[in-house]
């Protein structure tokens, strides 16, 4: 298949599978918005890999021999796998950054829980941020500053993800809301898991995480209007899309259990024009002192990974731990049903 064959395809899952990113790609400029469809489509065949399937190890384990398979320059013969790729020798793509997404997602294939709201963003910054500064990559931008303000931002949408599907997520047994929240308010995971009811308790800790992901989009502005111009209006619609979601959620008493909240197409357009307007103030304006903010101690690893100049620690050892912990308990989860079979019988 020719390139703009890949990409044709890359667009289409991009259209089925996240209308809020493919609604805001059609502002990017083309040579940043193809190769920003085929990041996504390989991230978004990633996740689906892992999370539509019931082995989860072995998809994991596949996804790392693809993601090799892309970095010597002989992808698997699928549209999302071939455009990567040729992102990835275009623009030197870290491969820590990759890395660190499909540690996230053995993270998730784990069942892994999360104890406190930096370990929270420990997981967003391998499943999000990390596609964040891919992002920075592809356009160019290494600068250490706005690196770390694309980490905010991806942080920012997964702590609204994560506060949309609190419900969604219960019903498939898993757990995103830090457990010594859940443990000051007195709720018991498993008991909530098995009955997860939109109480009072619930939602003020949906309420707390949506308000941390409101500070960190605000946070994430100046990196924004630290990207080229004509890049700008796509990533703050992105940014704008995300945050109605957020807003989406309090409006509904952040109850997340009962519903799902849900942005109206004519709510997407409205942001997209509102990002035109800020993409073009933002070249009126100096720079906010807050580019300078330092990094979120959880995704400093990703903007060494990116930056120019910065000797970032490989994520190779973190990776083989989460693979290497993934492999041992599918064992363990293997044993227990041969056990229970040979009881059975």
């Amino acid at each position: 298949m020719s390139r703009q064959e890949d990409m044709a395809e890359c667009a289409e899952m991009i259209r089925h599978g996240s209308l809020s990113f493919h609604a805001a790609s059609r502002l990017l400029p083309k040579s940043v918005r193809e190769p920003a469809l085929a990041l996504y489509a390989f991230c978004r065949l990633a996740d689906d890999a892992v999370d539509l399937q019931s082995e989860k190890a072995a998809a994991v384990l596949q996804l790392q021999d693809r993601l090799a398979r892309v970095y010597e320059g002989r992808p698997r013969n699928a549209a999302p796998d071939r455009a990567f790729a040729a992102v990835v020798e275009e623009t030197r793509m870290p491969r820590a950054l990759p890395d660190a997404l499909l540690e996230g997602l053995a993270w998730d294939a784990m069942g892994r829980r999360y104890a406190s709201l930096s370990d929270v963003k420990s997981y967003s910054a391998r499943v999000a941020s990390a596609v964040g500064a891919m992002m920075s990559v592809l356009m160019g931008v290494r600068d250490a500053d706005a690196l770390a303000r694309a980490c905010d931002l991806g942080v920012a949408m997964q702590l609204t993800n994560i506060a949309r599907d609190i419900g969604e997520d219960a019903l498939e047994g898993r757990l995103y809301l830090p457990t010594d929240w859940l443990d000051e308010a007195g709720i018991d995971p498993e008991a909530f898991l098995a009955n997860p009811r939109p109480t009072k308790a619930i939602r003020l800790l949906t309420r707390r995480l949506v308000m941390e992901a409101n500070r960190l989009y605000y946070r994430s502005e100046p990196g924004i209007a630290a990207l080229p111009r004509a890049a700008r209006p796509g990533i703050f619609a992105a940014r704008l899309i995300y945050a109605g979601i957020g807003g989406k959620v309090a409006e509904s008493g952040y109850d997340s259990i009962s519903s799902r909240a849900h942005t109206s197409k004519g709510q997407k357009l409205a942001w997209i024009g509102q990002a035109g307007f800020m993409a073009g103030f933002s070249m009126l304006t100096p720079r906010a002192a807050t580019l300078y903010a330092r990094p979120l101690p959880e995704v400093a690893f990703l903007v060494d990974a990116a930056a120019i100049g910065a000797r970032g620690r490989s994520r190779a050892d973190g990776l083989i731990e989460a693979l290497t912990q993934l492999a041992r308990s599918d064992q363990e989860r293997r044993a227990r049903l041969m056990d229970d079979v040979s009881r059975a019988s």
